[in-house]
């Protein structure tokens, strides 16, 4: 089986009866035709090449798919010479398309043929059972003889990094996400960022793994988050950031940079997304604004050889080591064509390919003390008799690529980012996160192309020790904001409300008039109307029924309440 980290079941297998006949065995093969046809209302035709065919042994693998279990165990009482009713496997996919490019599928022989049913095949498999069956040279069985069953090995259970309830969560909230902005794609990864280990992974559109003969191939062999590659947009500003506190070439609070909007590299205007610019700012409001001008700024503080030596450290270029199926090196530009417009554009996140895998990685590295760690998806192989671990994966730093004091320092600044800039929509009152939104427009050979989008954020939380990483990328969004703000924090913040522990708040939001905070609900069941009217004013009480001790209430206690804050309460 796949398992998750928890031992939840992710892949098992099912029970399925087949039938096999040996031909040389058969005394009436028209007599065995008619009953299975009979029983199985398949064309004649059908069950007659399968049961005739000049093998020494045929399974009849569509007549016994049209037949009952029922049916087949009284096929076996009837006595037909030749006829074997067996009990085979099936693999089964007990949350159907749930993690479906990632776990794969198997070909109706039960072979690995994508994801990790085919990396991890030979180990899932184990080895078949057999009988030694003694016939002469024309299939009769020669029954002085003792047939011999010889027991097959189990395969090996398979335990992954991931936890189901955050997967379904995850997928959950991109297929919303999908359906609300008619999005072509959507990608979402779930990082432990202190160890790599991988805690959801999804890639939508998905497939049904037992039914994947019914999908395209672009969908059943595209795993997003180590196959797709896109130029990254402002999420990547967190490396250059990185890079140029670990120099020590600015101080966020003390250096000040001016944005009027734009800056010539080149010979070209290379502008910031807020147009008129933003004016005088210290460089932590460069990030919180998310700069253009200011980033090129530092990515010019650093030179061409630094920055490019840091990306290339944090990992962009080459491989994460995951382990999946087909991940992407992304694509860079070399040193020899390394231009003061390539590290100009670089240095925002513009003009390099990198995949969804290297994008989390490398942030994890900037957050977590400064530590580049392998991503995995596999925990341990499990002897299935025993329960005893035969391998296991542990948590492996590759190398360091900054000081712990830098990466405090960037996670600070992320947190800003939320409380005050560019990821405000994905803040949350109860707990700290930090993160930076990407808005990137799409590249199709080799040009820009008009209207479509690739909006993604990437968070954290809590701020101080990050246990959580997050990455939503939402490709080509519909409507009228198309940004990572917008469309991709929301979602993050949503995800860290489910699955993170409430937090100390690092930095305080100055609210907008449509960005009141949420309220956490108090337990009010058990306790009287006389009892409560004076203390919840904050909240709105809608009461149900005259009694005078509340039995019920929604939302239920330690659940969030949106303004207006209402609670509906319910009495005896």
């Amino acid at each position: 089986m796949i398992i998750d980290r928890n031992e939840a079941i992710l892949v098992t297998n099912e029970l399925k009866p087949t039938l096999y006949v040996m031909p040389g065995q058969l005394d009436s093969p028209d007599a065995l035709i008619e009953e299975l046809q009979k029983l199985s209302g398949l064309p004649d035709s059908v069950i007659r090449k399968e049961v005739t065919r000049k093998s020494f042994l045929n399974e009849l693998r569509k007549t016994a798919a049209a037949l009952t279990q029922e049916q087949l165990v009284d096929l076996q009482t009837k006595g037909y010479e030749g006829l074997y009713v067996t009990i085979d496997f099936k693999r089964a996919y007990p949350y159907s398309k749930m993690l479906a490019p990632v776990v794969g599928f198997v070909g109706a022989d039960g072979q690995g043929l994508a994801g990790l049913e085919y990396m991890y095949d030979s180990v899932l498999t184990g080895e078949d059972g057999s009988l030694e069956m003694y016939t002469d040279a024309k299939g009769n069985r020669m029954n002085h003889f003792y047939d011999q069953w010889n027991s097959g090995q189990r395969g090996y259970h398979l335990q992954l990094t991931i936890d189901r309830t955050i997967q379904q969560l995850l997928e959950g909230k991109l297929q919303q996400a999908m359906e609300t902005y008619d999005a072509k794609q959507a990608v979402g990864i779930v990082m432990q960022p202190q160890t790599g280990e991988l805690l959801a992974l999804a890639s939508l559109p998905t497939f049904d793994p037992g039914n994947f003969h019914k999908e395209s191939a672009d969908v059943i062999y595209k795993n997003l988050p180590v196959t797709m590659t896109f130029e990254p947009g402002s999420t990547f500003k967190i490396i250059t950031l990185s890079a140029a506190l670990e120099e020590g070439l600015v101080d966020l609070h003390d250096h000040h940079f001016h944005d009027p909007g734009y800056r010539m590299v080149a010979g070209h205007r290379l502008r910031c997304w807020k147009r008129e610019g933003h004016g005088s700012q210290t460089f932590m409001e460069v990030v919180e604004n998310s700069c253009n001008p200011g980033f090129m700024e530092l990515g010019e503080r650093l030179g061409p050889d630094k920055l490019h030596d840091y990306i290339v450290d944090f990992g962009f270029g080459s491989s994460t080591q995951s382990g999946l199926a087909g991940e992407q090196n992304g694509i860079l530009f070399s040193k020899n064509s390394w231009g003061p417009l390539e590290q100009a554009t670089t240095a925002f996140g513009q003009g390099i390919a990198v995949t969804p895998i290297q994008q989390v990685t490398a942030i994890a590295a900037a957050i977590n003390g400064g530590y580049l760690v392998k991503p995995y998806l596999v925990s341990k192989t499990v002897d299935p008799s025993t329960r005893e671990t035969v391998a296991e994966n542990f948590p492996t730093i590759l190398r360091r690529v900054i000081s712990e004091g830098t990466s405090e320092q960037v996670r600070l600044a992320l947190g800003e980012v939320v409380a005050h800039g560019s990821g405000n929509k994905a803040y949350r009152s109860y707990t700290s996160i930090g993160g930076k939104t990407g808005t990137a427009q799409k590249v199709e050979n080799g040009k820009y192309i008009d209207g479509e989008y690739i909006v993604s954020f990437i968070g954290f939380a809590p701020v101080d020790e990050p246990e959580y990483l997050i990455y939503i990328a939402i490709d080509a969004p519909q409507g009228p904001s198309q940004f990572g703000g917008t469309i991709a924090a929301p979602i993050v913040g949503e995800l860290f409300e489910a699955i993170a522990e409430d937090s100390p708040r690092i930095h305080e939001k100055e609210l907008a008039w449509d960005d009141m905070p949420e309220k956490k609900v108090p337990l009010l069941v058990g306790q009287t109307k006389q009892d409560i009217t004076q203390q919840l004013h904050e909240f709105k009480l809608i009461w149900h029924g005259d009694g005078t001790k509340i039995i019920d209430q929604l939302p239920k206690d330690g659940e969030l309440a949106k303004p207006p804050y209402l609670i509906h309460l319910y009495t005896d």
